[in-house]
This record gives C-alpha cells, sequence and structure tokens, in this order.
C-alpha cells in the first residue's frame, strides 16, 4: 500500500511540475500512510495510463538566456527568462494568439513548428522526427498534451537545456 502511494504522489507531483507552474515543487514529505484497520475494503487499482499516441504536431517558445543556444547569444538574464516564460505561458493559456506569441518571442525559429512520432515509430516523411532525438522534456511534454493543451518545460541541465519551451500541441 505504500508503495502504490508513493507511486501516486510522484506522479502527481510530476503532473503538477509539468503543469508549469512558476513555483518550485514543495519540498515538505508526505505523512505517513496510516495502516489499513483490518475491516477496510482493499482499494481500487489506479486508473490505466492513458496511451500515448504515436505521432504529435506541436508548435513551441523556446525562452533561453546567455550563451544557453550554441552559436547564439542572448541578452537577457537567467531570472528574465524565467519571468517571461512564466508570463508568455500564462498569456498563452488565457487564449492569446500562439503563432504571434512564438513570432514575437521564440529564440528558435518561427514558426517553431515540429511533427513527432513515438518511440518504435518509422518517420512518414523527411520532416518528422523522432521524440527521442529532441530534448527530453520536449519529446515528453508534447506527448502527454491533449490536442489544443500548452505545457511549459522549465529549465533543467539534463532535460531542457536550452531554456524554457512553452509547447502547444496541434494534433
Amino acid at each position: 500500500m505504500r508503495k502504490r502511494t508513493k507511486i501516486v504522489l510522484t506522479l502527481c507531483l510530476a503532473t503538477a511540475h509539468l503543469a508549469a507552474s512558476p513555483q518550485p515543487a514543495p519540498t515538505a514529505s508526505p505523512a505517513p500512510t496510516p495502516a489499513p484497520s483490518p475491516s477496510a475494503e482493499p482499494s481500487p487499482s489506479p486508473a490505466p495510463k492513458t496511451p500515448e499516441p504515436d505521432r504529435v504536431v506541436v508548435q513551441h517558445i523556446l525562452v533561453s538566456f546567455g550563451d544557453k543556444i550554441p552559436g547564439k547569444k542572448i541578452a537577457r538574464t537567467e531570472n528574465e527568462a524565467r519571468v517571461l516564460a512564466g508570463q508568455l505561458l500564462e498569456r498563452a493559456r488565457k487564449g492569446e494568439d500562439f503563432d504571434a506569441l512564438v513570432k514575437q518571442y521564440t529564440d528558435d525559429q518561427h514558426p517553431g513548428i515540429y511533427a513527432m512520432f513515438n518511440r518504435g515509430l518509422r518517420p512518414r516523411g523527411r520532416d518528422e522526427y523522432p521524440r527521442q532525438g529532441m530534448v527530453a522534456c520536449f519529446g515528453d511534454l508534447s506527448f502527454s498534451l491533449q490536442p489544443g493543451g500548452i505545457g511549459l518545460c522549465e529549465l533543467d541541465a539534463t532535460r531542457s537545456p536550452y531554456g524554457w519551451h512553452i509547447i502547444k500541441r496541434l494534433e
């Protein structure tokens, strides 16, 4: 029972992190799970994980800083980039024209649209990228979003080393 609780808690924390709250996740440890009483009924199995799609098309805004992008110098600081990414995520989720935000703010190329295929599949064309060919957070978040969903990959040395990615799943 404790193992299942830890797994569910870990999944909840991971989901909250991907939901892009600009606040860091709480660091307090969860309270221990009380032992079940002898008359307690068994708890239901966790809901099955929704299968990931075979292919997705996403558009993204990369918000970087300093020299995080090889061969490109960005004038903003890390803190300025973090604040801007949070503001852009909020604006996008409120329904502002995502393509216009990409055009104005991305440190990548406009239109920033990528078609990707999932693990174990082959590309349908030259313009389709393997999920594992993208930085880890970009691929993982792209395949976890529903069409129309918007999420954020936060700066991370291994999972998102170039900065913050605000990603909208188009298809």
